[in-house]
């Protein structure tokens, strides 16, 4: 059995790193880089990760509590809707002008957090369950390893703003290849995931999944 505090950095240096997994900094690249003040990024960083952490802990809470099992079928569609967003993203930026759109960086950045939260809640249930078997400190190890993943996407944010923000005031052009090329990214990724879950059975009879 872990330590409290063993299992307090655990959670927290996982939720830090699981911020910067391929599909999640493509996807708040996509939203950043449409962004010109750093703190507004930012705050996308911060909304993205609280999206993910509340579907993290509705889905992984339920499966260590209640012992439930998320069928093949259905992971995959989560993982599958992972990549359509993507792709929705992508073009979204690739048909702008660049503009940053306030309205919606407090919605998208949300959804899609909470998109990903679907798609690797399992992966992290299934990994505290191994490791822990208090149901309290398996729900306390997904709190702080939310936690971890909101400060790690702020940091990501951050960094992938700074660009974006330095191109805002000097080269307009610069931001508008930066807001064009993480559009692209995010399509490329998108589409990749769809093809890789569609050839491991999602529209078959006999899909295979492995929690990731």
């Amino acid at each position: 059995m872990l330590s409290a505090l063993g299992l307090s950095l655990l959670g927290l240096l996982l939720g830090i790193r699981h911020a910067v997994d391929p599909d999640h900094v493509v996807a708040v690249a996509a939203i950043a880089t449409g962004q010109r003040s750093i703190r507004r990024a930012s705050a996308i960083g911060a909304m993205w990760g609280v999206g993910h952490t509340f579907t993290i802990l509705l889905v992984g809470g339920a499966i260590i509590v209640f012992r439930i099992a998320i069928p093949p079928r259905l992971g995959l569609a989560f993982e599958f809707a992972v990549g359509i967003v993507l792709i929705v993203l992508g073009v979204a930026n690739l048909v702008s002008r660049a503009e940053p759109t306030p309205s919606q960086t407090a919605a998208r950045p949300l959804v899609v957090g909470m998109v990903h939260g679907l798609a690797g809640s399992a992966a992290v249930a299934l990994l505290v369950l191994a490791a822990v078997s208090d149901p309290r400190w398996a729900i306390g190890y997904l709190l702080l390893f939310g936690f971890g993943t909101i400060v790690g996407m702020i940091l990501v944010t951050t960094a992938i703003a700074l660009p974006a923000a330095y191109a805002a005031t000097r080269v307009t052009s610069l931001r508008r290849y930066l807001v064009l090329a993480s559009g692209a990214a995010s399509v490329i990724f998108g589409v990749l995931i769809a093809v890789q879950l569609a050839g491991n059975g999602l529209f078959s009879a006999t899909p295979v999944w492995v929690p990731r």
